[in-house]
């Protein structure tokens, strides 16, 4: 860890000087305490850094939590061994591909009972939260158990024993990201009005003990239920499908489920704060999480150190390295093909801005994060599904 400034602290050792400089305006908004913590895994984001986790008093910044609201990940280690598996995993791609909805913009359109009956407990948190999602999406009900595209995917893994863990990453969808924008809109209205300038302007705020802030805190909340809901769906038709392809039914010897877009009330130095983690985990101290890395790389199981100084907090993840843009100029199908190779996966081009490469080496993601958590698993994938 190094302190960059007295409201800066520093886990990554590959950082960027523009990250370092997103980071550090942000460091300098009044309502900032104690500091900002930046994860090892860091890197530019819209406003805030992704990898950033910020602590605000009597304001929160809706960029700070993004605009895919409640994203995170879920993982359940089964009692099947990888030995006891069938050689055929393209059947286990394809049975999963069929049964989650995957890429941007496509739904579900017709809900399992499961995922009608979480449409239901989502519609009554809403309605208790006084808005209505439609507003937002009018087909919200139907995007619950999608997983979207990018840096989302589902895994089938094992560990060092050789057990099977069935591993998913992916958020709020279509209406988190309407939800995060309009609320964006809002604060930036607000600093006009107030006449406030601020170093970058999607670092725009609402203050505490405003209709807005409380409107953005109620809908906020309702997203992440959303997100942890998608996840626990589309984890449920996962499970399913391997309980087909493994030839019998799946007994979950555990669940881990984490959030790392978000923010919550949390007591940091004595004070109580919203601490906004974007791209980062929960890691108090003997809490489960899960920190992936890319495509063809390891995932792990962890436990938070309860690090003071980080704000009990860890990387969500490798973290790019490389833009989109610039990683499908950088490499080639080819270069796909060998980083996944032993991996099942969908070969296509489609995926070519996902290849390891353009992400920082988790390993060393990892070693910069020994003081934030200790590593429970570590997951090497054999199948890969994601969407275009």
């Amino acid at each position: 860890m190094e302190q960059i400034n007295k409201r800066l602290m520093n886990w990554a050792s590959m950082i960027e000087a523009g990250t370092l400089e997103q980071a550090e305006k942000a460091s300098r908004l009044p309502f900032i305490f104690p500091h900002i913590a930046l994860m090892p895994d860091a890197h530019l984001g819209k406003g805030a850094t992704v990898g950033s986790v910020i602590p605000t008093i009597g304001a929160i910044i809706p960029a700070a939590v993004g605009v895919d609201i409640g994203c995170g990940m879920a993982a359940v280690r089964t009692q099947y061994h990888r030995d006891e598996l069938g050689a055929n995993l393209s059947v286990l791609r394809t049975a999963i591909e069929n049964a989650v909805p995957l890429s941007a913009g496509v739904y579900n359109t017709a809900l399992t009972v499961t995922a009608t009956a979480r449409v239901e407990e989502l519609t009554r948190k809403a309605e208790k939260a006084g808005f209505e999602p439609g507003r937002y999406a009018g087909n919200w009900e139907l995007q619950l158990g999608t997983l979207g595209s990018g840096n989302h995917f589902i895994e089938a893994s094992t560990d060092e024993t050789g057990a099977v863990w069935l591993f998913l990453h992916s958020g709020s969808r279509g209406v988190g990201n309407k939800i995060a924008s309009y609320h964006i809109r809002v604060a930036q209205e607000a600093m006009k009005r107030w006449w406030i300038t601020l170093p970058d302007p999607d670092l725009a705020y609402l203050a505490e003990g405003t209709e807005e802030f409380w409107q953005y805190i109620r809908q906020l909340r309702w997203a992440q239920d959303f997100a942890l809901a998608n996840r626990d769906e589309m984890m449920d038709r996962v499970v399913a499908c391997f309980a087909e392809f493994a030839g019998g039914p799946v007994h979950e010897v555990e669940r881990v489920q984490c959030h790392h877009n978000y923010t919550e009330q949390e007591t940091h130095f004595g004070k109580k704060v919203w601490l906004s983690r974007k791209g980062a985990i929960n890691a108090e101290r003997g809490r489960p999480g899960l920190i992936p890395g890319s495509m063809g790389d390891a995932s792990y199981v962890v436990v938070g150190k309860g690090n003071p100084l980080a704000l009990n907090s860890s990387p969500h993840g490798a973290g790019r390295q490389h833009s989109r843009s610039k990683a499908r100029k950088m490499f080639t199908r080819d270069q796909l093909r060998t980083a996944m190779k032993g991996i099942e996966y969908r070969d296509t081009d489609a995926f070519l801005d996902e290849i390891p490469q353009a992400y920082k080496p988790i390993d060393v993601v990892m070693q910069d994060a020994g003081d934030l958590v200790e590593v429970r698993r570590t997951l090497r994938q054999f199948v890969n599904v994601k969407g275009d």
